[in-house]
């Protein structure tokens, strides 16, 4: 947890300084308090993926940023396993992986998502000209589209403009795991 809270301070303090916001700024930004952010960039909280989601649409930049470091171009060309990738954020009952990181030259960040039984997650929408791509590999689930619960049984894939409100819900007992491709139209490598 140590080394995630170090990553998360560093990543955030560096892309606020890049952008030369204030804490007030970021705030205004992201819809996460001043003081919380404070508390992250000084490594004292482990924000939940709620909120790491607020931040990295605030900054106009990919989540994966603050998940994992991205490795060097083709430094890192070394089989890892989801198992190996899994974190489960403080205070959210879902895991992910982050399976590749964000990079400017793909425009993509791709990531497993375990949803546990009961889990429901509504998500504000991405910057305008986000695609989505699901593909559900372990269980079944649902996506929140248009105001309306689709069905995504295992097996099932489904590409949508991220750029509205959208969720993913499991209610069934065993968990649901599905990969996310998710397409970055407008992320500059500046970011």
């Amino acid at each position: 947890m140590e080394d995630r809270n170090q990553h998360f301070a560093v990543t955030l303090k560096a892309i606020r300084k890049a952008k030369k916001w204030s804490l007030d700024r970021a705030s205004q930004a992201t819809g996460v308090s001043k003081a919380m952010l404070g508390q992250i960039e000084r490594g004292e909280s482990s924000p939940t993926l709620a909120t790491l989601w607020k931040i990295a649409e605030g900054f106009e930049t990919a989540l994966s940023t603050f998940i994992e470091p991205k490795p060097a171009d083709n430094q890192d060309a070394r089989v890892r396993t989801a198992t190996e990738l899994r974190r489960k954020p403080v205070s959210d009952d879902m895991l992910m992986a982050s399976m590749f990181t964000y990079d400017e030259r793909f425009g993509f960040e791709m990531i497993e998502l375990t949803l546990m039984p009961g889990y429901e997650r509504i998500a504000d929408p991405h910057e305008q000209g986000t695609t989505e791509h699901v593909i559900v590999v372990k269980g079944d689930m649902e996506l929140l589209l248009n105001g309306e619960w689709l069905p995504m049984p295992e097996g099932s894939a489904l590409r949508f403009a991220a750029d509205c409100i959208h969720g993913y819900r499991n209610l069934n007992d065993q968990p649901a795991v599905f990969h996310n491709l998710i397409h970055h139209a407008k992320i500059s490598p500046d970011r």
